[in-house]
């Protein structure tokens, strides 16, 4: 055995989404030890909001200010095409000082070795790195974290960091991928969007019907139960009843995905992650979960929540969703606190459309924080307004003191 118990009982680092610099804020702001994002390209959310490297620059002193990590994603597979650009950006990328980059594709690591080695690599989820020999090939060739295939139970994982001197990262909450870590060509071969190039059309989300050539006429719709006929939708992964399991898994840190997701999604999910990781290290013996924390990770949109491949293949118990099963809406995001003008006026910025008397919820950055309001809605010259649309900026009235980056949310 390599790591020691204490490793194995160390407080793991909370990863959150950063899309745009807003939602990286966001994530840090509400409890985000490190956030990743995509830069300009060579990334797998094309359809993301990508920072430019004046935003990164920015970002990456913003965050570094409040002794937070940041990660780069350039964790598409490359094709010769891809290279030159990918050099450029990477001399350019080196002069900001950021925590690491995560790659999936040996010629981008290369690259980044040859260019930059003085920027840490992260291996992605993509790589598939699924066994104790694989983390010592990437190991031996100078990658100190591995981001685990979504494939491998926690006994696997447990595994992996017993018997390694490797840093392992895994996902712990959201979206699952139908294929193998992501290798999907179902998009590629049905609309020419490439998953693998980050611009994925998410056809696994898609209703399908089955026909035989022979008889073009009839179909015979792709269902799941409890029978069999597992394809395609996979349910989003939630770990957050199974804190104490995690830790003794000895995961370095701990993924929340959703880069496409909003603002008001990084915000939910890493406080209440970063709320039970805290309250576990305070007093492990007498730890206890909190309902609450699932009731307020049902308030964000999602599919129906599973363990995934942690507790082993369950099949349609933890995979795989029922088709009448549609995704869960949750709450309305309806705006973000952007400014406190004293301790009973605040400035918002508007998401959603926002009506005056609408009874909401505040919520703040910690499950504490959080009350229920009936908004007074005003203009900027303090004057009242009947509704406001998003994009606006409005005062209301609140009746407990509240920060920046406090959200408005109300039940849909």
């Amino acid at each position: 055995m390599i790591q020691t118990d204490a490793v194995h009982n160390k407080k793991p680092e909370l990863v959150a989404p950063g899309g745009d610099i807003e939602k990286l804020k966001t994530a840090i702001e509400y409890g985000a030890d490190a956030v990743y994002t995509g830069g300009e390209g060579f990334n797998l959310r094309m359809g993301a909001s990508h920072m430019t490297l004046q935003e990164v620059k920015e970002a990456t002193a913003w965050v570094h200010d409040r002794g937070k990590k940041i990660y780069i994603t350039l964790n598409i597979f490359a094709h010769n095409y891809h290279i030159r650009g990918i050099r450029s950006y990477i001399e350019k990328l080196a002069e900001i000082p950021i925590d690491a980059v995560i790659i999936s594709d040996p010629g981008i690591f290369l690259t980044v070795k040859e260019i930059a080695p003085h920027i840490p690599v992260h291996l992605s989820t993509q790589a598939n790195t699924t066994n104790i020999k694989s983390v010592e090939f990437w190991y031996q060739q100078g990658i100190h974290r591995i981001i685990l295939a979504r494939e491998l139970t926690l006994g696997e994982i447990q595994e992996i960091t017993q018997n390694s001197l490797s840093e392992t990262e895994a996902f712990v909450h959201g979206a699952m991928c139908m294929s193998y870590s992501g290798r999907c060509l179902l998009s590629s071969f049905l609309t020419n969007r490439h998953a693998n190039l980050g611009d994925c059309s998410h056809s696994c989300r898609w209703h399908y019907t089955l026909r035989e050539e022979k008889r073009p006429n009839e179909s015979y719709p792709i269902i799941e139960d409890e029978s069999g006929t597992f394809i395609l939708s996979s349910k989003d992964l939630c770990m957050i009843q199974h804190i104490p399991e995690l830790v003794r898994a000895g995961i370095t840190a701990w993924k929340i995905e959703g880069r496409m997701k909003s603002q008001y999604y990084a915000a939910v999910v890493t406080r209440i992650y970063r709320e039970a990781i805290d309250q576990y290290f305070a007093n492990p013996d007498k730890y206890l979960y909190d309902p609450r924390w699932l009731e307020e990770l049902e308030k964000v949109s999602h599919r129906e929540y599973g363990t995934g491949f942690f507790f082993g293949n369950q099949g349609y118990k933890s995979q795989t969703m029922y088709p009448e099963n549609s995704p869960i809406k949750g709450y309305n995001y309806l705006g973000t606190i952007s400014n406190v003008l004293s301790e009973d006026i605040a400035e918002v910025l508007v998401k959603n459309r926002i009506s005056h008397n609408t009874p909401v919820e505040i919520m703040g950055k910690r499950l504490h924080d959080d009350f229920r309001e009936v908004l007074d809605i005003r203009n900027e010259y303090n004057e009242p307004v009947k509704s406001a649309n998003a994009g606006q900026k409005i005062l209301i009235k609140v009746s407990r003191p509240v920060d920046k980056y406090f959200m408005i949310r109300k039940c849909s």
